[in-house]
């Protein structure tokens, strides 16, 4: 028994560890093994009819309730069972077995309004719904809300009636469509498209904040697509949409193989939908198979010629994140259908720009330029391309290539100076006088004159010299007598100071005014010997162990002769002594020993904030 009674506790806990997660199937295998143990359990019974409800399995469920009626009871299981004669559309049923109770819980009411709302007794319906609301507080009250609002709706659509106004706020996407169909219903239609419009905006709203990235959540959701009948009420586009998003939910919780097989029995059942090969591109993506996923998008874009564009994308989106910018260009520019695309165009130049491939950008413009020029010349379209090509090839230093265009974009327009002023500008490098003949189309300096006040635009806030007005003294407009106390004083001019090697006889230079780097004579800074600087290195190092350090100083001299038995007898005799060696730093010895260097000597610190 005891061991009994232990498998029985650790089964117990694996019927609470799945219901946690959601795994209904292996809950109904642990309770079917506690009944096993303990036959006619009323815990492990009422476990395996909730347990058969969330896997959707009513008819199995039902089926329990009836054999183990008088073990269980009607009161324990009376909403279960009242919810799987709702689900098997057995309504009156349903409805019996609601009323056949002396009491009622919320949850009981809001499956007895539900029975209501399927037989169209909306008057019934719309008091129990009140009630709860009045009756009741918890985190339901939105939902039961809502399902008013459905109530009202229905009854303005069907009945035709026009119900009291219940208060209800419409700050959900839900309440707002209910709103909607009741003015529907009211035939009051230009209100109720601005009500669907504003339940359209709380709906995207909602599900942009929405965390609907729950992977779990989705799951059960999946689940409920499983239930029976599910495919007679759904199209075929609904049901396809749903087995791309099994699909997905397999990549999303990891399960490699499982997407694999998917997306591969859709691909057998849509062999021209782009939709499963893309899944299975991702799925590789996520394995860091990206040549892999590569390869597959050629071979579909080789067999579905005319799904190739938007798979050509992502073939292009791929080799970008590769960072195989040039394979990302050729594979856009294969794609017929965007190649002459502004928005195509302004991609293949970005790209090529940043790879620094100027001819291949203005070869991209030149296709395109073709393009509308036998197709829609003169229109806005293939001017703004040559405006843009020409500002491009500017931009680079290609005037040459640039004339064409500008002189195409002047015969457009005649009076676009800054056109001409630009043609004018590439001319002058390659025919000087074309450059002449076209400055004669400039209008003359007359009639480029404007009327501006001169001393209203030097004293406005963006001019840098303002010319200060002489202020008016009192009395300055008074005749006066000149006298001797009346001459003005000159004051003298400061000479200006010249520099110390000024030459009054010579020519100035006329690059003085240029930087140094900029002056035609200049040529670099010259690498000389670094001066010998004294405080580098260590405290107490002079100049002259930095010259001991030269070997070319004392290459003439004789060579010391070394001691007997001393440690220089097997050193160069052209090498530096050791002794004389001063590193840049120095550490610390450990401990003190024969070849431990002694610290220089620190100068004292003056007083106040100097130096040393």
């Amino acid at each position: 028994m005891a061991s009994g009674g232990g498998t029985v506790a650790s089964l117990w806990t694996e019927v609470n560890r799945c219901g946690q997660n959601g795994d209904f199937t292996r809950a109904i295998k642990a309770v079917n093994k506690i009944l096993h143990e303990v036959k006619e359990d009323v815990t492990a019974l009422h476990c395996k009819i909730v347990c058969l409800l969330q896997n959707g399995s009513f008819k199995e469920a039902l089926n329990v309730m009836n054999t183990y009626s008088k073990i269980l009871g009607s009161d324990l299981i009376v909403f279960e069972k009242a919810y799987c004669e709702y689900r098997l559309n057995r309504v009156e049923s349903a409805l019996k077995t609601i009323e056949g109770v002396s009491e009622q819980t919320d949850k009981l009411k809001e499956l007895y309004g539900q029975v209501l709302y399927r037989m169209e007794r909306y008057d019934e319906c719309k008091a129990v719904y009140t009630d709860l609301i009045r009756n009741s507080q918890d985190e339901y009250e939105e939902e039961r809300k809502t399902n008013l609002s459905a109530v009202v709706a229905a009854m303005s659509t069907w009945e035709k009636s026009s119900p009291d106004d219940l208060g209800l706020s419409e700050t959900t996407y839900e309440l707002s469509y209910n709103a909607a169909c009741t003015l529907i219903g009211q035939g009051q239609l230009t209100e109720a498209m601005n009500k669907l419009q504003e339940a359209e905006e709380l709906c995207r709203v909602s599900l942009s904040e929405d965390s609907d990235q729950n992977v779990f959540d989705s799951k059960k959701k999946v689940k409920l697509t499983n239930a029976d009948g599910v495919e007679y009420k759904l199209a075929k586009k609904q049901l396809q949409a749903i087995e791309f998003n099994k699909a997905l939910l397999a990549m999303y919780t990891n399960q490699a193989d499982q997407c694999r097989k998917l997306s591969s029995g859709l691909q057998s059942q849509n062999p021209g939908h782009p939709r499963p090969v893309l899944i299975q591109v991702a799925q590789l993506c996520r394995e860091k198979q990206h040549s892999k996923a590569i390869e597959l998008l050629q071979c579909f874009a080789d067999q579905h010629p005319e799904s190739a564009s938007g798979i050509k994308l992502t073939m292009a989106q791929l080799y970008l994140t590769q960072g195989h910018v040039t394979k990302a260009c050729d594979i856009l520019r294969s794609i017929e259908d965007f190649k002459h695309k502004q928005g195509m165009i302004s991609a293949l130049v970005t790209m090529y720009n940043h790879e620094e491939d100027i001819d291949s950008a203005i070869d991209v413009f030149s296709q395109a330029i073709q393009h509308y020029q036998s197709e829609q010349p003169g229109s806005s379209i293939h001017l703004a391309l040559v405006r843009e090509a020409a500002n491009f090839k500017l931009k680079y230093g290609r005037k040459k290539e640039a004339i064409s265009d500008l002189e195409q974009l002047w015969k457009q327009n005649t009076n676009d100076i800054h056109t001409l002023a630009q043609l004018i500008s590439a001319y002058s490098l390659v025919d000087q006088d074309k450059a002449k003949s076209l400055s004669k189309h400039l209008p003359s300096p007359e009639s480029m004159s404007f009327n501006v006040d001169v001393d209203e635009l030097e004293n406005s806030h963006g001019a840098n010299y303002v010319r200060k007005k002489a202020a008016k003294v009192p009395g300055d407009n008074l005749p006066k007598e000149q006298g001797q106390g009346d001459v003005k004083k000159k004051r003298k001019k400061k000479k200006g100071k010249l520099p110390k090697n000024y030459d009054p006889t010579g020519n100035p230079d006329q690059e003085r005014w240029l930087p140094m780097r900029e002056r035609t004579y200049y040529r670099g800074r010259k690498k000389g010997k670094k001066k010998e600087q004294v405080g580098k290195g260590t405290q107490g190092a002079t100049s002259g162990a930095v010259s001991d350090l030269d070997a070319s100083k004392t290459a003439n001299s004789p060579p010391t002769s070394p001691r007997p038995g001393s440690a220089q007898a097997s050193a160069s005799t052209s090498a530096p002594a050791a002794s004389n060696v001063v590193p840049p730093r120095q550490q610390k010895p450990a401990t003190a020993g024969p070849g431990a260097r002694k610290k220089a000597p620190q100068k004292k610190k003056k007083g106040g904030k100097g130096g040393w």
